[in-house]
């Protein structure tokens, strides 16, 4: 081991260091700026959990309101369901469009 660096690998190393410094934020990597596929989906099964509780919990309430156990519960579960769905569907949409944009 030599007890002097190479000076031919000091003067390589600065100059890459000297351009990455100079290199233009734009270019550097978009780590941070959009949400991932993953985050997507989750939020996307969240919006349908959401609908679907919802519904659940309005029907119910209006079952024991007017004592009729099961027909508000169906009803609004299902309405619950298609709520979620839709709003599904447009956060879909919406990704489509940004993937389209951007290429």
């Amino acid at each position: 081991m030599a007890d002097e660096p190479d000076p031919d690998r000091l003067r390589a190393l600065e100059a890459k260091l000297a351009k990455v410094r100079t290199k233009p934020v734009a270019e550097r990597s978009q780590t941070g700026t959009g949400f991932s596929q993953g985050e997507m989906a989750w939020r996307m099964i969240i919006e349908l959990c959401t609908g679907m509780i919802l519904g659940l919990a309005i029907g119910y309430g209006l079952d024991v309101l007017f004592g009729t156990l099961p027909v508000f519960l169906i009803i609004f579960a299902g309405i619950g369901f298609a709520a979620g769905v839709k709003t599904m569907l447009g956060t879909a949409r919406a990704m489509g469009e940004t993937d389209r944009k951007k290429d």
